[in-house]
């Protein structure tokens, strides 16, 4: 046997930081037991387990919503396998409050079960957990119940600068904000709506060019359609039914290390195709 020593005390007493191992290497004195979470929490003080119950009980009221009487089409699956479960971030155009969240919410969870598409829901009963959204404060307060259970299903709430109950506004920005997002890409997938609103073509914020250059996630765009076309603008009530509903997850971006902020959004705007210069090229 081995004595190694740690560093010396008086006598000749092996230390606290002494380890006694055999000559094959392996220590004769046993590993503390890591401690058992009974329940688990995230980053956010919400109970995992409840959470994923809430994702399950959302999934399944709205998988007819988004797959029956509409159909959710999606692309890029590939794109999904062999991410990180922490550390990612997926940005997209925005089109309702509610629907547009809900359908990422379905695609990761059939991505968590190694499926290809949302056809088949038995994801719906053991879904992603490690899921999060930046989501506007204000809208998250509003009254009624379904609000305060989409907050709890992985609302990450941060207050705009510039739009406050539906006016526009000139306000400091949430210093908190990078940190609450900090908080959730430690933990899992975060998706967010960098230009802030529905409204099509809007500019993208620097906010998000922000986090990208400081925390430097893997950043996955999203470009969804047919949403405004079937929901009313919270993503709550039909508008037309049949509708198409696509969503294209494309592979995973690059930037330079030497990019600033403003070349990030040039990038973000264009993944997400929300550059109104190109859509009026395209078209024409």
């Amino acid at each position: 046997m081995v004595l190694k020593m740690g560093k010396a005390k008086s006598g000749n007493k092996p230390t606290e930081d002494s380890t006694i191992i055999n000559t094959n290497g392996d220590s004769l004195i046993p590993k503390k037991k890591k401690k058992f979470k009974l329940i688990g929490i995230d980053s956010f003080g919400n109970v995992i387990f409840l959470k994923r119950m809430l994702i399950s009980v959302l999934a399944s009221a709205t998988y007819a919503r988004m797959n029956i009487y509409n159909k959710l089409k999606v692309s890029g699956m590939e794109h999904l396998k062999g991410l990180p479960s922490n550390n990612v971030l997926f940005i997209s155009n925005h089109q309702t409050y509610y629907s547009d969240v809900m359908a990422l919410y379905h695609i990761f969870c059939s991505a968590k079960w190694g499926l290809n598409d949302v056809n088949l829901p038995i994801y719906i009963l053991s879904p992603r957990a490690n899921m999060f959204y930046v989501a506007a404060e204000e809208t998250m307060k509003q009254s009624g119940i379904l609000p305060k259970i989409f907050s709890l299903t992985g609302a990450v709430t941060v207050k705009r600068s510039w739009r406050a109950s539906g006016q526009n506004v000139s306000r400091g920005a949430d210093v908190s904000a990078p940190a609450k997002i900090k908080k959730a890409l430690d933990q899992g997938w975060v998706v967010t709506f960098p230009q802030g609103t529905t409204s099509p073509y809007a500019p993208v914020r620097k906010g998000t060019a922000n986090i990208i250059k400081t925390y430097n996630p893997v950043v996955i765009p999203v470009v969804i359609d047919g949403f405004r076309r079937a929901f009313d603008k919270k993503g709550l009530f039909f508008k037309k039914k049949g509708t198409t509903l696509q969503v294209r997850i494309k592979p995973p971006m690059e930037f330079d290390m030497d990019d600033n902020l403003n070349d990030i959004v040039a990038k973000i705007t264009d993944a997400i195709e929300q550059n109104p210069e190109k859509a009026k090229s395209a078209n024409s």
